[in-house]
This record gives structure tokens, C-alpha cells and sequence, in this order.
């Protein structure tokens, strides 16, 4: 089995971001998978674009797609991305939609093809917080993962795709009192946990 895992780069104002830092260091095999590992920008639409590439490249079986939630406090995965883009802040190009479609011929919705309840509890079982999550929201983490579903129900048929947000760093809260937080080696070892799951379920 072959998975790519993309990490979006820094936004917001960042200057890190714990979804490719923490993909950058993952093994590059996983319960006997190949990792592939991407660094994709955050930015509406060409996110999708690199995306698309190294799914005709590398041919994987699974796309698993990481990215920051501030303001979490567990590793969730995501059952389902919805087919809107609406920035509550601009992209890293500028760009900040409001209720726009990202398809005009794609569903509504569309739902994961990975174990979430299975990646939810082997995360808790390497000791780490971790629920389902029911919305991706409708910035560039919710693109990414509506965009590779389309790509999935329009041209390869045989992927799976996939969402998991993770929390801010210790590093990006040190001026958010109150927000949560988990350390970088937790989230490479929850992303494991969450893989490890997916490769069990076939």
C-alpha cells in the first residue's frame, strides 16, 4: 500500500505549521505501507492542483491530508467535506471567497472513504485526545479534502481519501492564553496511530 499525506504550509500570520512539520517527520513506512509525504500550499484551488499531480505520480491507494485547527484540543478526523469555500481570512495568495461553490457539477457532500472510528480510537489507545469531527469547516483544510474526494469521484475511482486536523504547537500559543496545544512528537505519533488504523482497515 502506497499513501500520500500532505501538510499545508504556514498561514494566518504564522511562522510554522504543525500539519507539514509533523508530516515531514513521519516514518517513510507505516505498518509495512510507503509514505509519500507533501508539502501543498495554502491557498484555494492551487492546493488541489499539486495534489492532483502527485496522485497521477505516485498512484497511491490512500490520500490522507493533514492540517491545523487552532483552537482544538484533540487529533480529529473527518467524516465529511462539503462543497463550499467561504475564508474567514485570506488564502496565502490573497484570496478570501465568501459561499462559493468549490465544484459546480460536484456534490453536496462528500464522505470519507478512510476508518475514522477506527483512526479515532487508535489514536486514544497511543494515549492522545482524539474525537470525529463532522466539519472540516470551509477554509482550504475543508478544500483540500472536497477537492480529492471530486478527484475521486471523477477520475480515480479506486482512491481513498481522507481528512485529519490536529491542534496549534506549544510553540504558537505562547500568546493565546487558554488554547490548546500538543507537541510536535505527540502529533507525529498520533498521525502513526491514525495510519496504522487505515492500513489495518485495507
Amino acid at each position: 500500500m502506497k499513501i500520500l499525506v500532505t501538510g499545508f504550509d504556514p498561514f494566518g500570520g504564522e511562522v510554522t505549521n504543525p500539519a507539514i512539520e509533523a508530516v515531514k517527520r513521519l516514518p517513510v513506512t507505516i505498518a509495512g505501507a510507503t509514505i509519500v509525504k507533501l508539502e501543498i500550499p495554502t491557498v484555494f484551488g492551487a492546493c488541489a492542483t499539486v495534489v492532483r499531480q502527485a496522485i497521477v505520480d505516485e498512484q497511491p491507494d490512500v490520500v490522507l491530508s493533514i492540517g491545523q485547527a487552532g483552537g482544538r484540543a484533540a487529533l480529529t478526523p473527518e467524516l465529511v467535506a462539503i462543497n463550499l469555500d467561504d475564508g474567514r481570512i485570506p488564502d496565502n495568495a490573497g484570496q478570501q471567497p465568501v459561499d462559493q461553490p468549490i465544484q459546480s457539477n460536484g456534490a453536496t457532500a462528500y464522505f470519507t472513504q478512510l476508518p475514522v472510528k477506527a483512526m479515532v480510537r487508535a489514536i486514544q489507545a497511543a494515549g492522545l485526545p482524539s474525537q470525529l469531527s463532522t466539519t472540516a469547516g470551509t477554509y482550504v483544510c475543508n478544500h483540500i479534502m472536497y477537492q480529492v474526494q471530486y478527484l475521486r469521484a471523477t477520475a480515480f475511482p479506486g482512491l481513498r481519501a481522507g481528512f485529519l486536523h490536529i491542534p496549534f504547537l506549544p510553540s504558537q500559543v505562547t500568546t493565546k492564553p487558554g488554547q490548546p496545544s500538543l507537541s510536535l512528537a505527540d502529533d507525529v505519533r498520533g498521525i502513526t496511530a491514525a495510519i496504522t488504523a487505515i492500513v489495518a482497515a485495507g
